[in-house]
């Protein structure tokens, strides 16, 4: 029900005002929370009803409303949040109807009927003030709270004291999963094995379930069956420069959850969110030291690379040592298959977790010496690596590492280029340059994730952009008259020399695969023969038009 501060339906019914009055349907809504109080002297009223207020009236109406119109009216309560509806029943009717009272039940909405003697504003005035005197004690205590989360920080307290701080005051267990950076913290002290392993599952089915989803920037309630019981569960994210950076969870195990309990969780999260900040202003100000560290590096200007290899020692690099370069791409999927521009804040968070992931799972974890920069839609790693280190290896262990980032963000299309490693950090920007013609190159000759710059054989020539004149030639020299003959007679003899490469010249196999008849391939083969002036029985010939295709490709023929 959100933050209701007031008093429970139970806690009303035991008090003298209300010693006559009895609770004839929604039992189970009794720990339903009454923040406001309302007289209904026509159904109009429900226009201007609030979430939590329990509301007063007579079956007076009743009596001239058929069944339909009375449940209509405990639907529409239920349906606005009101804590429940008192009714004077006598001497109106003997009493309401089998449906009403078992659509309230089944609705959870409780109904009180109202002892007939007793005036409304008896109710109202007493009712009015308990409530006032609990909102006004709740507010000194959720005020005590604040100044508690308050103190804890300028004290320096970490996650695990403030996680402590909540479960205290909240009277439940606790679990915190931040995004960023990726940690958990629980207290579920005082809890049994059993009913520790099943709030895990619960957690773990939450996630599970919500992964991929965008989350709702705001409070989350369900009633969740844990142990054959259902238990209430608040789930409030950790939100910072408007993206979700965790969330805490909390279950009524030991004691009902309602308004109070929200603000602490509220509070907690304010004061987590402005720590997450303070830790994204201290990345970005070392993103944007060794940004300007890469750019220099890898710039045509002599005086900027001379001043980078001048601050490489800040970064433990020794100058004379091999230097990597790698290059991800990252777009959302629906940017890549509808080329639309993606919500900036969106990708940008993506990219804050990815580079804490490759910075924990990848650099540190296998001890490497590297810097990690972010760029709009791109991150850069520049690693350095001792003169005898044997690279092959070590690029499996980080292509590993990709591997497991990539299979955690589901959304996310990545093109990863890994460039050669170069002597001395002066020839850094070769490796770069390597880097993005391997995920250029790459996308274009195999779709791979993850494309190495070594491992691109003969294309490592092709790609070089000084040579583009050369390949444009040599393609109008040898496919082209192809393409333009497929164009013009609209044919697929470019689809059929294709098919030739990938089935190794057997025309039954290029038969199945193209769904045509043995001689119309025969044919086919042929017309390439006399278009293109070659043969593919020549192996010179063979291999200028498998090359011919794949300059094709990468020029974007």
């Amino acid at each position: 029900m959100g933050r209701q501060n007031g008093i429970t339906i139970e806690d009303a019914l035991k008090m003298e005002y209300m010693k006559n009055c009895t609770l004839i349907a929604g039992f189970k809504g009794i720990r339903n929370t009454i923040s406001k109080v309302n007289v209904m002297a026509d159904p109009d009223i429900l226009s201007w009803v609030d979430e939590g207020e329990l509301l007063l009236t007579t079956a007076y109406s009743f009596k001239k409303d058929n069944i339909e119109e009375q449940k209509n009216l405990i639907k529409e309560c239920a349906k606005k949040k009101l804590a429940g509806i008192g009714i004077k029943i006598y001497p109106y009717l003997e009493s309401l109807s089998e449906e009403v009272i078992y659509l309230a039940n089944d609705l959870n909405f409780p109904i009180i009927d109202l002892y007939y003697a007793t005036p409304l504003s008896d109710i109202m005035t007493p009712l009015f003030n308990d409530i006032f005197n609990k909102q006004a004690y709740l507010l000194k205590k959720i005020e005590r709270i604040y100044e508690q989360f308050m103190d804890a920080m300028l004290k320096g307290a970490n996650a695990n004291q403030i996680v402590k701080l909540i479960s205290d005051n909240i009277k439940n267990p606790v679990y915190i999963k931040f995004e960023y950076p990726e940690e958990v913290i629980k207290d579920f002290n005082n809890l049994d094995d059993s009913v520790r392993g099943l709030l895990l599952e619960n957690v773990d089915k939450y996630f599970a379930t919500n992964y991929g989803r965008k989350k709702e920037n705001k409070l989350e309630e369900s009633n969740e069956l844990i142990g054959g019981k259902y238990i209430k569960r608040m789930i409030y994210p950790i939100v910072a420069k408007d993206s979700i950076y965790g969330h805490i969870m909390a279950w009524s195990v030991n004691t009902p959850l309602g308004g109070y309990d929200l603000s602490v969780l509220e509070i907690a999260s304010t004061t987590m969110a402005l720590e997450i900040l303070k830790a994204l202003s201290v990345k970005e100000v070392e993103n944007r030291y060794k940004s300007e560290f890469f750019d220099d590096l890898i710039s045509l200007e002599e005086r900027r690379i001379e001043k980078a290899i001048e601050r490489s020692s800040f970064f433990n690099f020794n100058k004379r040592d091999k230097f990597v370069s790698i290059t991800l791409k990252i777009k959302s999927k629906e940017e890549e298959n509808n080329k639309s521009n993606p919500a900036s804040t969106q990708i940008q968070q993506y990219i804050t977790k990815i580079h804490d992931l490759i910075e924990r799972n990848i650099i540190k974890f296998l001890g490497l010496n590297a810097i990690v920069v972010s760029k709009t839609e791109r991150i850069q790693i520049l690693l350095c690596l001792k003169k005898d280190t044997q690279f092959e290896p070590l690029l499996e262990e980080i292509n590993k590492g990709f591997g497991e980032i990539i299979d955690r963000f589901k959304d996310l299309v990545f093109r990863i280029g890994i460039g050669r490693s170069y002597e001395g950090l002066e020839s850094f920007n070769n490796s770069y340059l390597d880097s993005v013609k391997a995920i250029s190159t790459g996308k274009i000759l195999n779709d791979k994730t993850i494309t190495s710059f070594e491992n691109l054989g003969i294309f490592k020539i092709l790609c070089q952009d000084n040579i583009e004149g050369e390949l444009i030639k040599f393609y109008e020299s040898t496919l082209k008259p192809l393409v333009d003959y497929d164009d013009k007679k609209s044919t697929e003899l470019v689809k059929t020399l294709n098919s030739y490469f990938n089935n190794n010249g057997n025309l039954k196999r290029m038969s199945e695969t193209l769904f045509t008849h043995y001689n119309t391939i025969l044919y086919r083969i042929q017309r390439i023969n006399e278009i293109t002036k070659m043969s593919l029985d020549n192996p010179s010939d063979r291999l200028n038009l498998e090359i011919a295709l794949k300059i094709k490709q990468l020029l974007k023929k």
